[in-house]
């Protein structure tokens, strides 16, 4: 028996677009499954003109399909600072109209612009305020270059955000973080009050519907093969996502390059909507092979099938503090394609989940030494290990474990006092992923 959340409103603050490749894969599915509880959404995101242009159609269906209420702002981004400030005065005043006409009971904001705006409704109106922080925001900024502190623009921004991170975990009725790492860190956070704070782990999880080695026909392969000109015998290592900021593309072909010593007939297939430029400048530094390199973008539809060609994936991203905070969305889609992997240690859980689920390997330095060592370990790899891989995807990436543990939230602050064996059967978050 549900607790009566048949007329439960909630607002869904986002500064991603709904259009975008997160907000198709780390929001929506996410409310469509709340949907389905019983739970009843409005969401307020910021578009690029361009993707929005183009998926606001698709994106629509999508929402009115499960009841879901979208009211999409233009997203701007110059010039900095004063566009993130007119966006915040805009959410702010558009949270406000809509929440005299729906009286929402739950505020979920997801990161950290629109939890400020969730924060001062739950002062204005006492709804129930969500902080999803998604990673530590501020400290991102600051370890991709974006704020430089020896500016003082910057560094008046960020110590502001700091205080305000501070405030937001104090407000929050739950926060919502991807990672324990970053729970345990919060948790010894001398700032924040009432230790331990209520915080649930849910990382970016994987829809294993759509990403379903079982669904790729061989003719498709054959056929994409042919499209993209790769060998019938071609060992192929893939990357999948965006390009820039956090993501090593240097030490990513360069491991390739070493792999080439040992696998000759090894290419290596980028699978993104970023432009080129920047591997093959890397390319040109290293003295490796274009022939060997092939870049192409696919949709979300797309990606499943040109994961499926992979022998290997690889990703490597900057072991900063911040990245302590980050579950990265392609490890989920690729381990649910039953595909091994080769990333980077100390980035979120990823040491724990490799390990539990034997699916990959970790290099724990950029060194010619480790590349070779786990060069060692792609020859040695066998194809009978893909199943269990899928099956780690499902342990701990699986979407409708994700859904089980946001209500499980939304449950405990609306009806704080109702016991979780009232979580209904079709919800077994903690059969799924562990606590």
């Amino acid at each position: 028996m549900k607790p009566g959340n048949n007329s439960i409103s909630v607002l869904y603050l986002s500064y991603d677009g709904m259009t975008d490749p997160l907000g198709q894969s780390q929001v929506i599915p996410y409310l469509q499954g709340l949907a389905e509880e019983g739970y009843q959404f409005t969401i307020i995101s910021f578009e690029k003109k361009e993707r929005y242009k183009e998926g606001k159609e698709q994106i629509q269906q999508m929402l009115d399909g499960s009841g879901i209420h979208w009211v999409p702002l233009t997203y701007h981004k110059r010039p900095p600072v004063l566009s993130t400030l007119y966006d915040v005065y805009t959410l702010q005043k558009r949270a406000y109209e809509l929440h005299r006409k729906y009286n929402f009971r739950i505020v979920h904001c997801r990161s950290y612009i629109p939890a400020l705006i969730g924060m001062s409704m739950k002062r204005a109106f006492k709804t129930k305020f969500i902080f999803d922080m998604r990673g530590f925001w501020a400290d991102e900024r600051v370890e991709c270059g974006l704020w430089n502190l020896k500016n003082p623009v910057y560094k008046i921004i960020y110590q502001y955000f700091k205080r305000k991170e501070e405030q937001l975990l104090n407000t929050a009725d739950y926060t919502i973080t991807l990672t324990h790492k970053a729970k345990d860190i919060i948790h010894h956070w001398e700032g924040v009050g009432n230790q331990p704070i209520p915080i649930q782990v849910i990382p970016c999880c994987v829809d294993t519907a759509l990403f379903d080695p079982g669904k790729i026909a061989e003719s498709d392969q054959e056929a994409l093969r042919k499209a993209l000109n790769i060998p019938a015998d071609a060992f192929i290592l893939s990357y999948l996502g965006s390009l820039g900021t956090w993501y090593m593309v240097e030490e990513m072909l360069c491991f390739y390059k070493q792999l080439l010593e040992s696998q000759p007939n090894a290419l290596f297939l980028f699978i993104t909507k970023d432009s080129p430029d920047e591997i093959c400048q890397i390319c040109k530094k290293h003295h490796i092979n274009m022939d060997k390199i092939v870049v192409t973008p696919a949709s979300r539809r797309e990606v499943p099938l040109y994961l499926s060609l992979s022998n290997w994936s690889i990703f490597f991203i900057k072991p900063v503090f911040s990245k302590q905070a980050s579950s990265a969305t392609k490890m989920g889609e690729i381990m649910s394609m039953g595909i091994p992997m080769i990333v980077n240690s100390n980035i979120g859980d990823t040491d724990q989940i490799i390990e539990a689920a034997n699916c990959g390997y970790l290099i724990k330095e950029f060194t010619l030494i480790k590349y070779q060592e786990a060069g060692k370990q792609v020859l040695a790899w066998t194809d009978s290990s893909s199943a269990s891989i899928r099956t780690g995807a499902k342990k701990f990436f699986h979407l409708e474990a994700a859904v089980a543990r946001y209500y499980e939230v939304y449950t405990s602050v609306v009806h704080p006092m109702v016991l979780i064996a009232f979580l209904p059967i079709s919800l077994p978050s903690l059969l799924l992923y562990g606590s």
